[in-house]
């Protein structure tokens, strides 16, 4: 694949560049944190008519999880909101197995802390060289290393999030236990090599896993032969379709990789810009799976990060104290301007913008003003269970809402 820096596209060499950093020691031992006490609200998920799953569920079922069907989907059944340890707020999802709100938030407090590590990890304070700057720019999103290593440690966490929807289908009676079984189960391994790019994301948003366990006879548990026949197929059809716009814009339209890469951007976005750069008949890998042969060793990331964050998470479940928070549901009439303020810190892009602008529209509400810079909407709500609907709306919709008076 070549046009304007594309040409350095190679998953392969990318994953190995990463690898050797890691190998050199990719956590630096930290001060441990002390107890952590952390309020949360919850609000229960509202399944759609004869249907477990929400409206923004569905949508996002129908639309690019064919042909996953509803049945295969297990529902989260609360949304969680909180303020983690660095006063950043969050939100997330739990149930319907019993471990409650404290795997999603225990994730996050080990996501925050093996993120300090890496930041202090000697193998992040060096440069690489410009041909392995040059592979990751044209192979991965994020490109700098930190940054790939930041989203792989969060990834690893959605997964045990993920999966901890459906930890009532395993023998693992606690989430200590559901930790560890997962890994002797190699069902991070699989999330790696089965799920396609954007899958896990998408669903950890929207608090839905399309998969299901079926226990071994040594108690160890595997994705039935239904779930790993669905998620092949899914990858299928998300590498065709990102096939398709690629070929319609360079053929058809005569444009350079890099242009349609541009022009498609949102298309891509959606169904992966990393399959529409792969050859036709190249197998998509992960990074993080990927061996490579470092002088007389095997070197792969997963098996490098894996245990750190094990370990860190078992901590992190005796090191937080949960506080539950009443939920006023009291509907009132906003008057105050500042109440129809509110923020979206995931929002990068014109197209957040459109995305949240058109739902709120939808829900006839109008826009008053929206800022990338400062990541701020003024909308014009009337009443507060209008503007929760909303909120709830833009969460189903994968970004995060911080409300008035929390910015």
């Amino acid at each position: 694949m070549s046009g304007l820096g594309y040409e350095k596209y190679d998953r392969q060499a990318a994953s190995r560049i990463l690898a050797g950093l890691a190998a050199t020691g990719l956590f630096a031992p930290i001060g441990e944190t002390g107890r952590q006490r952390i309020a949360y609200a919850e609000v229960e998920l509202r399944p759609e008519p004869d249907s477990h799953l929400t409206f923004a569920q569905l949508g996002y079922l129908q639309a690019y999880m064919r042909p996953c069907s509803p049945e295969q989907v297990t529902s989260a059944t609360h949304r969680i909101s909180w303020d983690d340890s660095e006063g950043i707020p969050n939100s997330g999802h739990y149930g319907p197995s019993g471990f409650g709100p404290i795997v999603p938030i225990a994730v996050r407090e080990t996501v925050l802390h093996l993120w300090r590590e890496l930041a202090a990890s000697p193998a992040m304070a060096g440069q690489v060289g410009e041909d392995d700057e040059a592979v990751l720019a044209a192979t991965t999103t994020d490109q700098e290393p930190l940054e790939i290593f930041r989203v792989g440690i969060e990834a690893t966490g959605r997964a045990l999030t993920q999966h901890a929807l459906i930890a009532d289908q395993t023998p693992y009676e606690t989430p200590e236990d559901f930790v560890h079984g997962l890994v002797d189960s190699g069902i991070f391994q699989a999330v790696a090599s089965q799920w396609y790019w954007e899958l896990q994301a998408s669903t950890y948003r929207r608090g839905m896993i399309p998969v299901s366990f079926v226990t071994q006879a040594n108690g160890t548990v595997r994705y039935s032969p239904r779930s790993l026949t669905t998620l092949r197929q899914m990858k299928e059809q998300t590498i065709a379709a990102a096939h398709t716009v690629m070929r319609r814009a360079t053929t058809v339209e005569g444009l350079t990789v890099a242009d349609a890469v541009q022009k498609y951007y949102h298309d891509l976005d959606e169904i992966s810009k990393q399959y529409a750069l792969m050859g036709e008949h190249e197998q998509p890998r992960c990074l993080a799976a990927m061996s490579h042969v470092m002088g007389d060793e095997k070197v792969a990331i997963l098996p490098i990060v894996l245990p750190r964050f094990v370990a860190e998470f078992v901590r992190q479940l005796s090191n937080v104290d949960l506080v539950a928070l009443a939920v006023d549901a009291t509907t009132e009439l906003i008057t105050d301007p500042q109440e129809r303020i509110f923020h979206v810190p995931d929002m990068n892009c014109k197209h957040c913008i459109s995305t949240i602008t058109g739902l709120l529209e939808s829900m006839n509400i109008v826009v008053l003003d929206s800022s990338l810079v400062t990541k701020k909407f003024t909308a014009g709500f009337h009443a507060t269970d209008q503007r929760e609907r909303a909120f709830d709306a833009i969460r189903n919709s994968g970004y995060t809402v911080i409300p008035p008076g929390r910015a």
